[in-house]
């Protein structure tokens, strides 16, 4: 079965030397589970500048799969303890993304739960910090009692 949630989603990219960037979204989804795995469906905004994008993620035990399609096309995979190269085509430009995930902690269920993610993130080879994101996965009608 198919449930409407609300979804939050934050991350943080640390650099070098530069200020850490913190980020925050809040948005409709569609979260479910089917043949063992959870999945998660939202509409990307305009604020996060992948508009006329839609993102689906799949949570397994040791491992999330993040596809975009739309104006903007990818398909990355955060497995704990490894590096996943894939492509990232925003439409103007296409460049491989490596991201060497160090720890996923994952709590699910039905109803939905939450997810962190620890990673390192490079850009056509290029270490561009590390980086986190978690999700806050809530029943839209849970949000309203």
């Amino acid at each position: 079965m198919r449930t409407d949630v609300i979804v939050t989603i934050k991350g943080l990219q640390a650099f070098d030397d530069i200020d850490d960037e913190n980020v925050e979204l809040v948005t409709a989804g569609r979260f479910y589970h089917k043949e063992g795995k959870y999945y998660l469906t939202y509409k990307e905004s305009e604020l996060t500048g992948l508009g006329n994008t839609t993102t689906t993620l799949n949570f397994e035990k040791n491992r999330v799969t993040v596809m975009r399609v739309g104006d903007t096309q990818s398909h990355m995979v955060f497995e704990e303890g490894q590096k996943h190269i894939s492509y990232y085509n925003t439409g103007i430009a296409t460049f491989t993304v490596g991201v060497s995930t160090r720890s996923i902690r994952q709590t699910l269920d039905e109803k939905g739960g939450q997810v962190m993610i620890d990673y390192a993130m490079e850009i056509n080879n290029s270490l561009t910090g590390e980086n986190a994101f978690s999700l806050d996965i809530r029943q839209a009608n849970a949000l309203r009692n």
